[in-house]
């Protein structure tokens, strides 16, 4: 996969429409919390800056449901860029309209314009031709670039309809995304051990399927095991499950029943061919609590069996993060990777009892990355989130701002994002 990138002939003196993904978590008061997501745009925005473009920057906030909520304004992102990065940027309070013709016709070549949330305007989502055919009238754009790629998932305006209306490239941030995902399709250095978490369960059942298809093993954890648990015959309690739990616990046991005999990566001295277990390791214990607000005296560790059930079924009890047994051996079995894709927290990593497992599975790829040069990609908000708050950024090969964009990427889905940047 050959994705175009930016010429200077391509782009200077040129007004040019460019897609990030600024859609990053914020304090109480609109400042930035975490800026990743923004900080890897930068090298293709400092590129239009040294050679002379007019910068039209356009993204999401959180999801207002086609209508203006004050939270998700965009003005904390357009103080992040002027008062932290030092760039000229000039704030716009909508994405189309005459607000926006003013400003991008005084820009300086060099300059920036941010526009307001995409997702004000009902047609983003609905991928609205007319909508997209008006940013483009607005800004006097010339060029399109997109440096979505956590959004590329989507079939909205600002990802596939711009694109059919300008000369479109991709962003370097977006490609690098690409060719790291491509390391995995196509050219994975085995074995590969994919470690996946976190709540969105709807979503993550189906991503075990798919990249179980590619991966020797396959660690979960999170509220997304909770599911993979029941669907094995383990007793969860009110453990979080998802909206649909009865369609994907079904989902969870086909998976489990498929790779139930598999054999793994494990070597033993007896056994050169490895150990045989299942492909799909669930934890065999968890920290507990009856809810995730409690504090780490009222958290406490539980064994995991198979058809063991509380006499109480209403026992007010979830699962909040895996155990120490469960973090020695997911830490183990890391070890014996050549390469790695991690996705979505082991636990409610925000509350400091239940975010030792998503620390540990952090340091632990982190140390293999570094000790034995062991591929590591890790992706989503929160995984991200757990990185940088462990200091482990620069010690992974590769930290991708895309979540579920990346999940589908892998599992061998086309994204629509991507697409239209070929055609």
């Amino acid at each position: 996969m050959h994705l175009p990138l930016p010429k200077i002939s391509d782009i200077k003196h040129k007004t040019v429409l460019v897609r990030v993904d600024f859609n990053v978590p914020l304090h109480e008061d609109g400042s930035v919390a975490d800026a990743q997501r923004i900080q890897s745009a930068l090298e293709t925005i400092s590129f239009l800056r040294e050679h002379e473009a007019k910068i039209i920057l356009l993204t999401h906030l959180g999801r207002p449901d086609g209508k203006y909520v004050e939270k998700y304004s965009l003005k904390g992102v357009a103080n992040y860029l002027r008062q932290h990065l030092k760039l000229p940027t000039h704030f716009v309070h909508d994405c189309i309209g005459d607000e926006v013709r003013q400003i991008t016709q005084s820009l300086a070549f060099g300059e920036i314009a941010l526009l307001e949330n995409l997702r004000f305007h009902p047609e983003e989502e609905a991928n609205d031709v007319r909508f997209a055919k008006a940013i483009v009238a607005d800004a006097d754009a010339e060029v399109f670039i997109n440096e979505a790629f956590s959004a590329s998932h989507r079939a909205h305006a600002s990802i596939v309809g711009l694109p059919s209306l300008l000369p479109h490239f991709a962003g370097f941030s977006l490609a690098t995304e690409v060719t790291m995902m491509n390391k995995i399709l196509d050219k994975v250095t085995r074995p590969l051990v994919v470690v996946l978490g976190g709540a969105k369960i709807d979503d993550k059942v189906q991503a075990v399927a798919n990249l179980s298809k590619l991966a020797d093993i396959v660690l979960v954890g999170g509220g997304l095991a909770n599911t993979f648990l029941k669907a094995s015959g383990i007793e969860v309690h009110q453990s979080f499950m998802g909206k649909d739990e009865a369609k994907n616990v079904k989902l969870a046991k086909a998976i489990l029943d498929e790779h139930h005999t598999e054999r793994t990566i494990i070597q033993t001295n007896d056994d050169r061919n490895g150990l045989p277990l299942p492909k799909i390791v669930l934890p065999v214990d968890v920290i507990a609590a009856k809810n995730s607000e409690v504090t780490q005296a009222e958290a406490a560790t539980m064994p995991l069996l198979k058809d063991v059930k509380d006499s109480s079924d209403d026992l007010p009890l979830q699962y909040l993060d895996i155990g120490p047994r469960t973090t020695t051996l997911f830490a183990y079995l890391l070890s014996t990777a050549k390469t790695i894709f991690w996705n979505g927290p082991m636990g409610v990593f925000e509350n400091e009892p239940f975010a030792k497992g998503s620390r540990k599975i952090a340091k632990t790829i982190a140390r293999l990355s570094a000790e034995k040069q062991v591929i590591s990609i890790c992706g989503g908000g929160e995984t991200s989130a757990i990185i940088n708050g462990a200091g482990l950024y620069n010690r992974l090969t590769h930290v991708s701002t895309g979540g579920g964009a990346t999940l589908e990427f892998l599992g061998g889905e086309k994204l629509p994002g991507i697409e239209v940047l070929l055609s």
